[in-house]
């Protein structure tokens, strides 16, 4: 039962009637509540003094009344303040170890004394000065003070003898002495057992918490190696007794109806991968639908929509032999709306073959555009070619039937695109120029035999062109990067397999991968390149894997299979250098854009211009409001998914971005810094 409040809004200060409150104060202390027991002697004494309005604090937490000779709360057991202060103050002196000899006092370091409620006991009957006893939680302390206290009835009351200990008294923890001292006094048996199980527990919880601990942390949890670190096996380097063909992918790009798919498909019928059972069954469908010029497209363009509208809409891969390469054939879509298929396919290109429409008209639509008002795609895919890092381009004139084949008209688009190729960082030496007629089989695989070609050309043929490009180095002794660049049905297993080229690395069969961006661990069951089974594929390999161990949904295009102990990062917050194509609209910060890497794009924003770089790379010292055409820069780029991405400093292939906007690539760039990694 709490004490009744001597002071108040409700208290009368007149009020005499001290013995019933007197009979529930003795009452409560039987009961076990009352710590301070007045002497019985008292009564009279206090009767007579009932007319003093005795002293009372104030509790902080609960804002109690009590008594002043009461050092903590009796409502919550919080401290008086001045009784923690003098505490602070060094007022209770000594060590856990140590025993005040003035007072009798156990003392506690000033660390300690908040954080351990020590029970203390007060006299000040008689006007003697106040001693106070700090009592630990200790057992045999608690049980000889408290079988004290029990021995004094409520008729007759002593002091309580000062408890000397004969031994150091250990400081338990806060939880101990709080059960300790709400404990009824009638279970004083067992208050060593109930202090040895609460201890009990406390470390149980504690091991406990530190176990789940440990157990979130490892939670696919994957210490990355040191790039230094990672060493090449011997069977990932390349056999060159092998015999063996060196691999070549080639990107054949440029403006829409230009002739590319036409040029495919007539380049791979000379070279005997279409058969002429194949050909003759395009060439009829192709004359009932009234398109009799689209047969060899239609090499190209299998699926019925692509067939229907007369335009390519995928990447078609095909593949055929010369004499000195194997190489991948990569025809993209040429339409501006197919634009980001065509960087998805373009990306795993060696080399590029820009095709020119020569026709009067055709060129300058694909320089400039519609209208003149916008770029076209002849331009914008040159520069998403240089963009991936292809540095040999063969630049094939195509359509040369349909000017006469005339030379004048010729060197005009030497001219004019000669100009615009230079601006875009490619070479000279590095371009070839092949004029050609697809349709006429003109200066394909063979020389011209055209009397109005062969009075001027003295060049070489397309196919000798492909044999005198050089092909890139090859990173076969860094870990395994393959870009997934599709998911597609594996002809020999039937199953869904991850089709991409590798970047870097070797991967054979029995091969342990890491799928990002979901971080599953899987293992190669089977692979095929050129639609033929192969135990070991290299960089540079257009390859399909079949893998075990992983769900099939988990494989995604934009995804890379990589090695377990060096994984690609996934990130969606990023710092880009990029350089500023031919733009109408200025970039400034929040600008919304399409962010393209690999084969995966995402919706961004532009959070930040950080500065502009010169010709030489250096960055100014402030930063612009916007960027226009033409300029270089460092901004930041929010994205609104994570993607698999890497700094171009440690693997190009995951490292060059393009920005897009109303369907026209405004940027392009490369990957400086990595600001925000997201975490599985």
């Amino acid at each position: 039962m709490p004490r009744k409040i001597f002071s108040g809004p409700d208290c009368d200060d007149e009020y005499d009637d001290y013995d019933e409150y007197e009979d529930d104060y003795y009452d409560s202390d039987e009961a076990g509540q009352g710590d301070i027991q007045p002497p019985v002697k008292e009564k009279e004494s206090l009767k007579n003094s009932s007319n003093k309005v005795p002293v009372l604090w104030k509790c902080s937490m609960c804002t109690f009344d009590n008594h002043e000779t009461m050092v903590y709360c009796e409502m919550c057991g919080v401290f008086r303040e001045s009784f923690v202060k003098s505490a602070k103050d060094g007022l209770i002196k000594g060590s856990i170890n140590g025993v005040s000899s003035d007072s009798g006092t156990y003392a506690v370091s000033s660390s300690d004394s908040a954080k351990i409620p020590a029970k203390t006991g007060t006299t000040n009957f008689h006007g003697d000065s106040e001693k106070k006893c700090a009592i630990t939680s200790n057992d045999k302390v608690n049980s000889t003070q408290l079988a004290s206290v029990g021995s004094s009835s409520g008729t007759g009351r002593k002091k309580q003898p000062i408890i000397r200990p004969e031994e150091d008294v250990p400081v338990e923890r806060t939880s101990q002495l709080i059960a300790d001292h709400f404990q009824p006094m009638g279970d004083q048996s067992s208050r060593a057992s109930s202090s040895a199980q609460n201890k009990d527990s406390m470390q149980t919880l504690s091991s406990s918490i530190s176990e789940l601990s440990i157990e979130k942390n490892n939670i696919n949890v994957t210490k990355p190696y040191l790039l230094e670190d990672y060493k090449a096996e011997e069977w990932m380097l390349a056999d060159q007794a092998s015999g063996m063909l060196s691999q070549l992918n080639l990107a054949i790009v440029g403006h829409v109806d230009s002739g590319k798919s036409t040029l495919s498909g007539r380049l791979l019928h000379l070279l005997g991968r279409i058969s002429k059972k194949e050909m003759h069954k395009n060439e009829k469908e192709a004359k009932e639908k009234g398109k009799g010029s689209f047969a060899y497209a239609w090499a190209m363009d299998e699926s019925t929509e692509e067939r229907e509208r007369g335009v390519t809409m995928t990447v078609a891969v095909a593949y055929f032999e010369t004499k000195k390469y194997r190489v991948v054939l990569l025809d993209s879509p040429g339409h501006k709306d197919f634009v980001p298929n065509m960087i998805s396919g373009a990306t795993q290109a060696d080399a590029a073959i820009l095709v020119v429409d020569a026709s009067t008209g055709s060129f300058e639509a694909g320089m400039n555009g519609a209208g003149g008002i916008s770029i076209g795609q002849t331009k914008e895919h040159a520069q998403l070619i240089r963009s991936f890092g292809v540095e040999q381009l063969i630049v094939a004139v195509n359509k040369m039937d349909a000017i006469g084949y005339s030379k004048e008209r010729l060197e005009f688009i030497k001219v004019q695109l000669g100009s615009f190729l230079r601006s875009c960082n490619f070479k000279d030496s590095s371009v070839t120029w092949i004029p050609l007629s697809a349709v006429e089989n003109q200066n394909l695989i063979q020389p011209p035999s055209d009397a109005r070609f062969t009075s001027w050309y003295r060049g070489s043929c397309l196919l000798d062109a492909i044999d005198s490009l050089q092909l890139p180095s090859r990173d076969v002794t860094k870990p395994l990067v393959l870009p997934i660049c599709d998911v597609i049905k594996s002809q020999l297993t039937g199953q869904l397999a991850a089709f991409g080229k590798l970047e870097a690395g070797a991967i054979r069969n029995g091969s342990k991968v890491l799928v990002l961006p979901c971080g599953q661990e899987a293992t190669v069951k089977t692979i095929e390149r050129d639609s033929s089974s192969c135990s070991i594929a290299r960089a540079g390999d257009n390859v399909s894997v079949c893998l075990q161990g992983v769900d099939g949904n988990r494989i995604i295009p934009g995804g890379v299979l990589c090695h377990p102990g060096f994984p690609v990062l996934v990130a969606d917050y990023l710092e880009l250098k990029i350089r500023v194509l031919d733009i109408t609209v200025p970039i400034l910060i929040g600008y919304q854009v399409e962010f393209h890497i690999h084969h995966v794009k995402e919706a961004a924003k532009i959070t930040k211009i950080m500065a502009l770089l010169d010709k030489t790379g250096k960055p100014s010292k402030t930063a612009p409001r916007f960027l226009k055409s033409k300029q270089s820069a460092v901004v930041q780029v929010k994205l609104d998914g994570a993607v698999c991405v890497q700094e171009f400093s440690k693997c190009r292939a995951l490292g060059r971005a393009f920005l897009r906007s109303s369907g026209s690539t405004i940027a392009v760039g490369i990957i400086n810094k990595i600001l925000g990694q997201y975490q599985n």
